[in-house]
C-alpha cells in the first residue's frame, strides 16, 4: 500500500493550493481518508476527513475554508484550500484509515510542506 501525497509549495496568506494524495492497491474505496497536519513543534492534527460513504468533515479551524473531496476512479483524495493564514503552514499528511472488526488499518504518505506567508 502507498500512498502520496503531493502540492504543496509556498503561498501568501489569502491564497489558496490544492493537495492531492493518490494512493495505490484497493485501500481506496473502502477506507476514509484523511488529511493530517503537523506544525513545528506541534502534536499531528487532523484537518479533514472524506469517508468510504461520502461524507466529510472538518476541524473547526479550518471549516469554511478547505474543502475535501475523492475522486474515486482516480484512487485520489483532494483538500482545497482556501483563504490560506499563516497558522496553517505544516507538514500536510495524507492517512487512509478503516476498521476491520476490532482491528485498525491505518496507512501514512509521505508529508507535504505547505507555507503560508503574511
Amino acid at each position: 500500500v502507498q500512498l502520496q501525497a503531493y502540492g504543496g509549495g509556498l503561498v501568501q496568506a489569502g491564497g489558496s493550493l490544492r493537495l492531492s494524495c493518490a494512493a495505490s492497491g484497493s485501500i481506496f474505496r473502502d477506507h476514509h481518508m484523511y488529511w493530517y497536519r503537523q506544525a513545528p513543534g506541534q502534536q499531528r492534527d487532523m484537518v479533514a476527513v472524506s469517508t468510504s460513504g461520502g461524507s466529510t468533515n472538518y476541524a473547526d479551524s479550518v471549516k469554511g475554508r478547505f474543502t475535501t473531496s475523492r475522486d474515486n476512479a482516480k484512487s485520489t483524495v483532494y483538500l482545497q484550500m482556501n483563504s490560506l493564514k499563516p497558522e496553517d503552514t505544516a507538514v500536510y499528511y495524507c492517512n487512509a484509515f478503516r476498521m476491520s472488526g476490532v482491528r485498525p488499518y491505518s496507512y501514512w504518505g509521505q508529508g507535504t510542506l505547505v507555507t503560508v506567508s503574511s
